[in-house]
This record gives C-alpha cells, structure tokens and sequence, in this order.
C-alpha cells in the first residue's frame, strides 16, 4: 500500500475532468469541510493495429507530435480473438495529453483499428486507482497540488455507504415554463425558502449571485433548468453585467451539449440539450433520465457502481451505464476496449434464424378471474443466467439446458459475468435488508430507489449484449441467454403441475400459479425449492393474490393479452399492467377512473361482492360522465400526451400529436422527434388544441363524446363482473411428454368467459 509521506487528505470524491492543455482536475468533498481542487497527472495509453506499412506510417507520424509519448510493439488481448494481438502501443505518463493527439492520429489515419482511445477521465481513474464517485477516499498531494496517490477507502459494492456532506440548492420556477411565462422562482437550501421575482431579473441576479458565494452549493438541482431557468439567467447575466459563479471553477465555462432524438428500444427518444458545470454539479429533474422513479438516491447509486460522473449519469440511459461498468472491468482485466465495435454477426440460414433467435417465451393466459393465485418472478433472470451459465461475448456458450453444465461454464469467468456478478450480489442484498425493514422504517425508500436503479442496469445488460453498436455485444451470446431462460421457464412450469399447481401464465420470467388450496407463503416454499434446483436459477415469490384477472384482446374476447392483467395482493396493493392507470399517455381523468374502479373490487371475497362492486361501479361510471358533460371534469385532467414519432414534413396523415406540434411550430417553439405532446380533444376546427399554447383552450369546447368514448372503451374491460370463477381447461390437464406438452402450451388457449350483463350492454351502448 502506498505510505503517504506528503500531506494527506480524507474526504469524497467528486469529480474528475481534463484540463484544456493537459492534466486533470480533481475535485474533492474534504471531511474538513472545505472543497478540495487537485491537479492529477494520470499515466495513460491507446493502442492501434492494421496492416504493417499503415502502423509503420503512423509510428512516424506519431513521432513528429510535440507530445511526449513511448511508442512500442505490444501483445495485448483483443476479446473478439482468440490469440493477442501485435498491436502499436501509444503510452505516456499523461493520459490527458492523449486525447488532441489519438484525434489527429484517427483523422490521418482512419483506417487503423483503435483500442482504448476515448476513455472517459472517470473511468481511467476508476481502474487505475479504484475511485467512483462519492466514495471516500485519501489522497497524498505534494507542494505543487499534485496528486501522487489516490487510496479509495470504499467500494461501490457495499450496502451500508456513510452520506457525503453535498450541499444541495433547489431551483424551480412557479409554473410550467412550457405553457405559460412563470413570475417567481423559487429557491430553497439549508432548510430556507425564497421566492424572487421574474419581472425584474437584476435584483433576483443578485440574490442569486450571493446565495452561490454564501452558500457554495455542491449540487445545484433544477426544474426545466436545462431548457429554460439556466439559458435566461445566463441571458439575463450577461445583459446586466453581473456574472453568476454557477461554476466552483473559475477557470471554466459552461458546457453545453445540444438536443437531439435518438431511436431506441422500439421508440423515439427526446433529450433536450444538457448544461453541464465544473466544480459543481448540475441536474435539470426534467431532463434526468428516470429521475422520477429513483430521484437522487438512484442516481448516487449509479454514479457509484457505473464510475460515470454525476451529471452524466443522470442524463444519460442505463445501457450507457452498462457500457461503462464493462471498460471498467476491461480496463482492470488488462482487455482492449475498441474504439468502434468491428465484429458483424455470423450469417445463418433462415432455419437456424428461427431455431435459435426466438426470445423469451410467453404463455397464452388463460382468460378469467383466479383466486388462489400465487405470482413467481426469477430473481433478475437473465444477469443471472448470463452469470451462472457464463455467458460473455468471448466465452463459448453451448446451450444444453438450463442448469446443466456447458463448455463455457468451465472456462474463467468472461467480462460479462465478472461485471454483473458484484451488482447482482448487491442488488440481493439490499432485497434482503428491504425483507427485514418494517414498511415505516426511514431507510425503505432510499434503498427501494438504489435496488430500482440496479434493476434498470440489470434489465438494459441483456439488451446491450446483442445492440449492434455495443463494445462488447454478440448477437449469439444474446441468443443464448434466451435459449437459457426458455428452458429455466418450462423447468418451472413442470415443477409447478408435478406439485399439484395449475400454471395460469408464463411470461419471461414470471410465473402464475394457481392451487385448489389456499396458497400461502409457507406452503409455496417446496414450489420455489424445487425450481430453483432444476433451473439452477433463483426465483422468489412475488406475492399472493386475492384475485387476480387476465384480460382479453379488445378486437377479439377470445383472444387473451399477455401483458394486460390486474390483481390486489394479500395486503390490499393493487397491481396493473397494460390498462390505461398505468400508462403515461391516458388523460389523468380517465386513469384516476380506473383506479377508483379497481378499489372498488380490491376488497371484495364472495361473488355477491363482486356483483355489489359491479353495481356501484356502473353508478360511478354514470356519475363521471355527468360531471364531464356538465364540465364539473378540470381541463388538466383532459390531457392526452402522446410522442412525436417523427418530424413534421414525414407524416402522410398527422396524427393528433402532430397536429398539436404544428400548433406550437405555429408559434415558434422547435419541435423534434421523441418530444411529447400534449393536447386536449376540442368540438369543432381545429379538433385538437395542443395545451402548451400560450391561450387556453375553450372549456365550453371540450368534446363530450370523444373522451366518453375514451372512457367506455378503455374502462370496457376493467369491471371483474365480466369473468366468471371458472376457467375451463387447465394446463396440467396436458398429458404426454415433455416436447408434446410444449407444443401445447403455444397453441392451446383455454378460456371460459362469461359476456357483460345485458344491463351493463345496454347501458354503455346508450352512452
């Protein structure tokens, strides 16, 4: 361990970036309460490979540089080969000199093939010293505020992290800057709270300016501060000659990364352009990725475990932080990380496209309302599979069946498995402490919010492994993985109806079981036992229904949904997936209407609770409607918001979110793909109002029929009345071998369902 002779220092780490020239700075949180600046010196290499004349070329051409490298001839391993790679190293005892001379190197010479060039500072230091951010750390630093060592006192794999002291600013404004001009903003740290004034910017400029002095925020956390609160106060800064320190550093600027929409996981996504700060961090809540379902607490925990900076980490999506976490393993690994991925997938035939690329498998669910039903879900199913089966873009994985052994499982760990082993420990151990925790236990929520953002990078691996631009991604390795995860599914299955368990419905990792006997948490322990030994893979119970209703497809009531289903578990939690109250386009009014309808049955146990659930939820429904046609329904609560899928000038036929950014183009505001609209149906021309117009739209205008027929049709579905108890035939009912019975369950559709009652007909067709 290195022995600190200079002058040491304890604290956080916060941030590492390069300077213009050459160098590093660091920044850390010190336990002394001051804020740390350090310069770092951080050795560094790129590697290039290619035919023998073009390396001997840019070995001269490196040597004209002014910078001062070591050029050599090195055999290092490149994962996608079987042997090293003669390859020209390019080292220097600086790596932030690196960067100005790799961008020369790639433009003379683009045809080289280039390995570990454009590294991220973050993570160089990641895998050099074994920093992250945030964590605590000690660091030597000499009379020239050098720094010789860094020694990272915590890892990003434990559970219990003491809190850095980061000092927090909130700034947000009064409204929606999106729809009207806001007059106030509101500024709150340290326990305080003010309101300054929009209307004059020069006063609310200074306030602002002595509260950054005074207060020397780490984090400054904004709403719609990208877009909007930090353009004007720097607009506005500059217009009255008062400069804001929104930078710790003075020596920097501010740097802004543009807007842009990028088409990804069957979507187009929108992200608007970033503000970045130095010695400070900034987050724009808005522009956050995710921000609204893990907050601050899920974004600590990424900037841990993905080495990523704070700011970055925030905006950018879970695959980038897989991606991340992948060079830091490589880096540490001695493998090449490669600059552009090289590798194209090997040509099959269509018979073996269709043998082997067939995803995760899905059950047809049988139709109706089920008691009695116990939910299983395999505990992050396929990082678990790509870990236990050793699955990894170098390894050879032979699919033989899940839990059996296969040729890869006897080689040493792959980069795959190396990185995802530590996260999926921990994202189990802190499941674990969530078990023990009583529900009004302070910690809950921000360990809830850490293990949902393990989830999101635990989900976004397996995608990544077969993405085409991934560093690190196989299409067969992904194959594999599924092929894994089909047979750990139908493992399960059989496990379930050996045990006595009728299997309601597979779907990729989950699994709903239902028994003639009351099924509680005790008696479904040798069910979760017995998979768990034939598919080598863990698996939990998810939870236990009181009733639990699959739903059938709106154009056909024969055929069901496979990810439209509703239930209220034991504890009276309501669980949905596929209707409206959970989606993020219904109008607020509609989802309110569906939660109130499914509260209605949460706690009903008889049939004739459910016909009374039934009779008041008609009477509900009647109620709602009278109030929309009486326009008692706030206009808020009318909004639909849709996604731009694609420009303006590309829509044969606009749909209504088209219409509604033709309204705002209208007015000027710029519209890109991946941008959601928000819009209110209206009676009349023009048929939609988009709602970020600076006027409001008529109330006396709302179209009645248009959202009543929303209503009914998202809403047909949802009263339980319309199934019955019985479910016909069941799977285990499927007698004959294992292959037979797997063929079955892709053609066979059990269902018995009882139609609406002629009252409930006749009165929605009146409607």
């Amino acid at each position: 361990m290195k022995n600190f002779q200079m002058s040491g220092i304890n604290g956080w780490f916060m941030d590492i970036y390069p300077q213009p020239a050459a160098d590093f700075i660091v920044w850390i949180l010190g336990e002394d309460g001051q804020r740390h600046k350090f310069k770092l010196a951080m050795p560094g290499a790129f590697y290039a490979t290619g035919l023998e004349n073009r390396l001997r070329e840019a070995a001269d051409f490196l040597k004209q540089q002014p910078e001062k490298i070591t050029l050599s001839r090195q055999d290092k391993r490149d994962l996608f080969k079987k042997k090293p790679v003669s390859m020209l190293a390019v080292e220097s005892k600086d790596a932030g000199q690196l960067t100005g001379l790799f961008r020369r190197l790639s433009q003379a010479y683009p045809a080289l093939d280039y390995y570990n060039a454009d590294i991220p500072p973050s993570l160089q230091c990641a895998a050099h010293f074994g920093t992250f951010p945030l964590c605590r750390c000690r660091v030597d630093v000499n009379q020239s505020d050098y720094i010789d060592w860094i020694e990272a006192l915590d890892t990003p794999w434990q559970v219990d992290l003491p809190e850095p002291p980061v000092r927090v600013l909130y700034l947000e404004p009064d409204c929606d800057p999106r729809r009207s001009e806001p007059q106030y903003l509101w500024v709150r740290f340290d326990q305080r709270t003010l309101r300054l004034s929009l209307s004059n910017l020069r006063p609310t400029l200074i306030s602002l300016r002595s509260i950054l002095n005074a207060f020397d925020p780490d984090l400054i956390l904004t709403a719609w501060g990208d877009s909007w609160m930090m353009p004007l106060m720097l607009e506005a800064s500059e217009k009255h000659h008062i400069p804001l320190p929104w930078n710790r550093d003075p020596g920097r600027s501010i740097e802004y990364k543009k807007e842009r929409s990028y088409f990804a996981y069957n979507q187009v996504v929108y992200r608007d352009q970033q503000i970045h700060l130095f010695g400070r961090w900034h987050i724009d809540i808005n522009n956050a990725t995710l921000y609204h379902d893990y907050a601050m607490d899920g974004i600590y925990e990424l900037a841990r475990v993905t080495s990523l900076p704070l700011q970055t980490v925030a905006r950018v999506s879970p695959g980038s932080g897989i991606s991340a976490m992948q060079i830091t393993t490589a880096l540490r690994n001695d493998i090449l990380v490669p600059w552009h991925k090289q590798q194209a997938e090997k040509f099959k035939t269509a018979r073996q496209l269709m043998e082997v690329d067939q995803g995760g498998l899905v059950y047809q669910p049988t139709i109706g309302l089920h008691r009695n039903v116990a939910e299983l879900d395999f505990i992050s199913m396929y990082p678990s599979i790509m870990v236990h089966c050793n699955i990894s873009p170098e390894t050879t994985p032979v699919f033989c069946g899940a839990g059996t052994s296969t040729d890869a499982e006897k080689e040493e760990p792959g980069l795959i498995p190396k990185t995802l082993a530590p996260l999926l420990e921990k994202r189990l151990a802190i499941k674990k402490r969530l078990e023990k925790l009583s529900r009004q236990d302070s910690r809950r929520q921000a360990l809830k919010a850490r293990a949902s953002a393990h989830k999101w990078l635990l989900v976004t691996c397996f995608g990544y492994l077969g993405y085409k631009n991934a560093r690190f991604g196989r299409i067969e390795a992904h194959e594999s993985v599924t092929a894994f995860g089909r047979e750990a599914l139908l493992r399960a299955k059989e496990a379930a109806e050996e045990l006595g368990y009728t299997v309601l419905h597979l779907y990729v990792d989950g699994v709903w079981v239902k028994h003639p006997e009351p099924i509680t948490v005790e008696n479904v322990q040798p069910l979760l036992e017995e998979i768990t030994r034939r598919s080598g893979l863990p698996i939990a119970l998810d939870g236990i229904y009181n009733w639990l209703a699959f739903s059938p497809s709106r154009l056909n009531s024969r055929v069901p949904v496979a990810n439209r289903y509703f239930g209220v578990f034991e504890d009276g939690t309501i669980k949905i997936r596929g209707i409206e109250a959970r989606r993020r386009d219904a109008p607020p009014w509609i989802a309110g209407v569906q939660h109130h309808l499914l509260g209605l049955y949460a706690s009903t146990k008889t049939q004739e609770d459910i016909q009374e659930a039934s009779r008041q939820a008609v009477i509900y429904l009647q109620r709602q409607l009278t109030k929309l046609r009486a326009g008692s329904i706030p206009v808020a609560e009318l909004i639909v918001s849709c996604k731009l899928s694609r420009t303006l000038d590309q829509y044969v036929s606009p749909s209504p979110a088209a219409q509604a950014a033709a309204q705002l183009q209208n007015i000027g505001k710029t519209m890109r793909p991946g941008q959601v609209m928000r819009y209110i149906y209206l009676s009349g021309q023009p048929h939609i109002h988009a709602w970020d117009l600076p006027d409001p739209p008529d109330p006396n205008r709302i179209d009645h029929n248009e959202y009543s027929k929303l209503l009914l049709l998202e809403n047909a579905i949802t009263p339980v009345q319309q199934y019955s108890y019985t479910t016909g035939k069941n799977s285990s009912d499927r007698k004959g071998s294992c292959r037979r019975s797997r063929s079955a369950m892709r053609t066979e559709s059990p269902w018995e369902v009882r139609p609406p009652s002629r009252r409930w007909r006749r009165w929605a067709g009146t409607c």
